[in-house]
């Protein structure tokens, strides 16, 4: 650990150039609210790796400090806390806030969507971060990439699904726009918190769930109360983390201040992106010995699956100019990153 936090050191003394020592940053003594439990695998632990990582780069400059859901604002309420100012920073992802703008899911995770390195190519020279900017500016807030996961899980179920029939009525907990494709196929979704979904799925308020990757999914004990788990995550096929901040707060930081703050979201990109491939095998041979069946979905189902997703997108275009705009921004990168795709990458 004390490597990577040297080379990340380098690298952001690179970054604010000559203008000085880390001492001539500006003093930051910030909270940072957390829609996640310091102690989830990676959905927590890389925003304390974020703040730690503040800190030794800046020599104990930057203080940003994360702060567990509850401790300052509950989980879900982050945003209104970072807009409002009543908090200066938060750690979250940008899909929690579809009832704000739907386009700000765009900036988490798009069904059917691409893979990490992708979504960073649109995010950092496709316009998408630009885009972000609009969009939260709107609500007083800097929002920065800074993470990025790989492939989740499509859910948790108590019972198999072997028919787009057999979904429907059930409850289940459901993030993002995804959220949406699910009600077209006749599901009941409601958007839970991590550290409520295990309650709510062994009490039976819920059905089934989705909320992340395997070695997260194993430390919330899903595999307790339902046994079939399925893939692929058609629904978030990488999923982007933010540092929300206030932007009255940001705006008046010195340029070399905010160049740390944007060097080390991109090395914790690296980070989080490394560790989640890296976590994954064990996790599933874990979660099989405990008796769960591990299933792919069939390509009815992910037909099905698409074919309301590509209808939300309409409606959602229908109803949000923000919408429209975002996601003709991306689908027009991703029609050109085509090209290069089909050329460069085993199928």
């Amino acid at each position: 650990m004390k490597k990577i936090i040297s080379a990340v050191a380098v690298t952001a003394s690179l970054a604010i150039g000559a203008g000085g020592p880390a001492s001539a940053l500006d003093q930051v003594d910030w909270d940072m609210a957390s829609t996640y439990p310091g102690s989830l695998t990676q959905l927590g632990t890389l925003g304390k790796v974020l703040s730690e990582r503040l800190n030794a780069v800046s020599g104990g400059t930057i203080n940003l400090k994360f702060q567990e859901p509850g401790a300052i604002v509950p989980a879900l309420e982050v945003f209104d806390a970072v807009s409002s100012g009543a908090v200066q920073a938060a750690w979250s992802t940008p899909g929690y806030w579809t009832g704000k703008d739907s386009s700000l899911s765009l900036f988490a995770a798009v069904p059917f969507g691409p893979r990490a390195s992708e979504y960073l190519a649109w995010m950092k020279f496709g316009g998408g971060q630009e885009l972000m900017d609009e969009v939260y500016g709107a609500y007083g807030i800097k929002s920065l990439a800074c993470a990025v996961i790989a492939p989740e899980a499509s859910g948790w179920f108590r019972k198999e699904i072997n028919s787009v029939d057999d979904l429907k009525g059930l409850k289940m907990r459901f993030f993002g726009l995804g959220a949406k494709v699910m009600q077209k196929l006749g599901v009941s979704t409601q958007l839970l918190a991590g550290g409520d979904i295990f309650p709510a799925l062994e009490l039976g308020t819920i059905d089934a769930t989705e909320f992340s990757m395997p070695a997260i999914d194993q430390k919330l004990g899903f595999y307790q109360v339902a046994k079939h788990y399925y893939f692929p995550g058609w629904h978030q096929q990488s999923t982007i983390f933010e540092l929300m901040l206030n932007k009255d707060e940001w705006d008046a930081l010195d340029d070399q201040t905010k160049a740390v703050f944007e060097t080390v979201c991109d090395a914790n990109i690296t980070y989080g992106i490394a560790e989640g491939e890296a976590i994954q095998p064990a996790a599933l041979a874990e979660l099989q010995a405990q008796g769960v069946t591990i299933h792919q979905w069939s390509p009815e189902i992910l037909e099905a699956l698409q074919a309301a997703w590509l209808e939300v997108v309409e409606e959602e275009k229908a109803a949000n100019p923000n919408f429209v705009k975002v996601w003709e921004s991306l689908s027009a990168f991703r029609e050109q990153y085509k090209t290069w795709s089909n050329l460069g990458y085993l199928k």
